[in-house]
């Protein structure tokens, strides 16, 4: 799923940021529910903690998604013939 998300153009950044969206999204949430609803500050703490629970799961995938940066990074400064194992690699007959 995250080579997949990397392929598709989402990048550590964007999970770092949305992260951080949805800490503030849910200190809104909590108060928008507490103050437009008349369920009472439970109903408000529900919202809250449910939006808040995002925020760990987004930097999660941040941190996955820059460790798949980083070896497609790795992966385009390693040389080809570097990718072979050493028994697999044509011997060279310097000087003949």
């Amino acid at each position: 799923m995250i080579r997949t998300l990397h392929k598709m153009g989402v990048r550590s950044s964007h999970m770092y940021g949305a992260g951080i969206a949805s800490i503030g999204l849910t200190v809104v949430s909590w108060f928008l529910s507490n103050r437009y609803e008349h369920a009472g500050i439970d109903r408000a703490d529900r919202w809250g903690l449910f939006i808040g629970e995002w925020a760990p799961t987004l930097f999660a995938m941040g941190i996955a998604l820059r460790m798949e940066e980083m070896q497609a990074e790795k992966e385009r400064e390693t040389p080809e013939w570097r990718e072979q194992p050493t028994e697999m690699r044509r011997p060279t007959r310097a000087g003949v």
